[in-house]
């Protein structure tokens, strides 16, 4: 029942926005869903941690680290949400949209994260496929928002890569669905029932079908070299959105890349897959590093970082062992940190009208608040100390330099250069003299609290872990 209140919750904000004439009425209904679905994440997520697997109907099933991810979606999803209410204010005022466009946004919002929550709660294959397929129609309008030239491209661009990505993972879907042939009628398909009949699944079938998964979701996860629609798209997007789609959306895709994974380790034992994700891992962490001293925008340096991210989440889940506890922890430090560096890079592009690089100076000066929490959310998301990600990356590498040390030596050289290209950029922007016609000054405090919150729950969850979440992440270690 919780589930259904959470979706019916986002889905009548959106037509609310939609039938509504009042702005004041669009933000409150949103921040209202919001709030709503947080607040039943959690419920949700004690339960699976006292239960086991949460099954409200059918066709919905909540396991352990589908409740993590819940919890990520319904948290980044309620900052987002008050974050967009002020930040689309500031926009309005500078004429660069008006109420319809605002509505538009909201509506776009809500769908987005609905769909998101149905993905990730699908106990279906084809339903979790159609949900995220969804939510690329869904933001497809969002990363076109505001209907420039270089916003047209990257949403098309969006559209058509991961459209076709998402064909290649249907097909691997259909594969892993040969198991069932000549079983009769099984009713609804669940993830279950193809896990049960892995064993039915011919090797070469497998093999192949998990390829195609992998190749196909993996676009929506941005892992290279499928990652090409991932630096124009979270780049061009509002920045509550950019913050949706690296710190959410990319989580939720690579959930059906695991789901596949553990019916293809029953199949055919778990070597197979985990060679292909350290392979996928290590050149999405090898690709941003080329990249990223050349880069000119700040936004597309934190996409890429992004890919960094996503390739070590896919490399200690490859590793196995206590990799997978580190990836777990992993993608709820990236998702909360992330998102919390777009969010504060919102506030510096109200501020400068820019997201070029070159133009930001002195920042500390014009936004003191925003730039310290932009500086931490740097360290933390490269891994300094105090913070989870300085944790999880030592315990990836430390499990990979005993199985596989040339592998790891490899990652760690791009690691590396990572952090000193983000700190050459982020240096030059925080720092030096501000140019003489920005003022100085942060803007309204509610763009200042929710990235703020996302920095200070990743600080805590650093030092601190919820029992119940403990048990979940436990809980998930022995599933995938």
């Amino acid at each position: 029942m919780e589930l259904i209140i959470i979706l019916l919750s986002l889905v009548v904000a959106a037509a609310v926005c939609l039938l509504s004439g009042r702005r004041v009425v669009v933000e409150a209904a949103s921040i209202f869903a919001a709030l709503v679905a947080f607040l039943l994440s959690i419920f949700i997520a004690l339960k699976v941690a006292a239960t086991g697997t949460y099954t409200p109907y059918q066709i919905f099933s909540v396991d352990a680290l589908g409740a993590i991810f819940m919890l990520i979606i319904s948290l980044v999803g309620l900052a987002a949400t008050v974050y967009s209410v002020q930040y689309l204010r500031a926009e309005t005022s500078k004429q660069i949209v008006g109420f319809k466009r605002v509505k538009q946004y909201f509506i776009l919002l809500n769908l987005f994260l609905a769909v998101m929550f149905m993905a990730v709660a699908s106990n279906n294959p084809i339903f979790t496929w159609i949900s995220i397929e969804a939510t690329t129609l869904s933001t497809a309008f969002l990363i076109s928002f505001y209907n420039k030239p270089t916003s047209m491209e990257a949403a098309w661009k969006y559209l058509i890569i991961n459209s076709i990505g998402l064909l290649l993972g249907f097909f691997g879907t259909l594969l892993f669905f040969s198991a069932l042939m000549g079983m009769g009628d099984t009713g609804i398909t669940s993830w279950n029932t193809l896990l049960t009949n892995a064993t039915r699944l011919n090797p070469i079938i497998a093999k192949t079908a998990f390829v195609f998964v992998l190749i196909g979701y993996g676009t929506k996860v941005g892992l290279a070299p499928m990652h090409t629609w991932l630096p124009d798209a979270h780049s061009k997007a509002p920045v509550p959105i950019s913050a949706l789609l690296s710190g959410v959306l990319l989580n939720v895709a690579f959930l059906a890349v695991l789901r596949f994974k553990t019916i293809t380790d029953a199949s055919i034992g778990s070597g197979y897959s985990q060679q292909l994700l350290i392979a996928f891992g290590v050149i999405s962490i090898f690709v941003p590093a080329l990249i990223i001293f050349t880069q000119r925008s700040y936004k597309r340096l934190l996409a890429y970082s992004s890919i960094e991210n996503m390739g070590i989440a896919a490399l200690g889940f490859g590793l196995g062992g206590v990799g997978i506890f580190a990836s777990i922890l992993h993608i709820i430090y990236h998702s909360i940190l992330k998102s919390a560096l777009f969010l504060t890079a919102g506030n510096i592009f109200l501020k400068y009208s820019s997201t070029k690089i070159a133009k930001i100076r002195g920042a500390i000066s014009s936004l003191p608040f925003t730039s310290v929490l932009f500086l931490l959310g740097f360290f933390a998301i490269t891994g300094a100390p105090p913070f989870g990600i300085f944790l999880t990356k030592t315990l990836i590498l430390s499990s990979g330099i005993m199985t596989h040390p040339v592998i790891t030596i490899f990652a760690i050289v791009p690691m590396v250069l990572l952090f000193v290209g983000f700190f050459r950029h982020a240096s030059a922007m925080i720092f030096g003299e501000k140019p003489a016609d920005i003022k100085t000054g942060e803007g309204s405090v509610w763009l200042i609290i929710p990235p703020l919150a996302l920095i200070c729950v990743a600080l805590l969850l650093s030092f601190y872990m919820p029992s119940f979440l403990n048990t979940l992440i436990t809980a998930a270690i022995s599933s995938y």
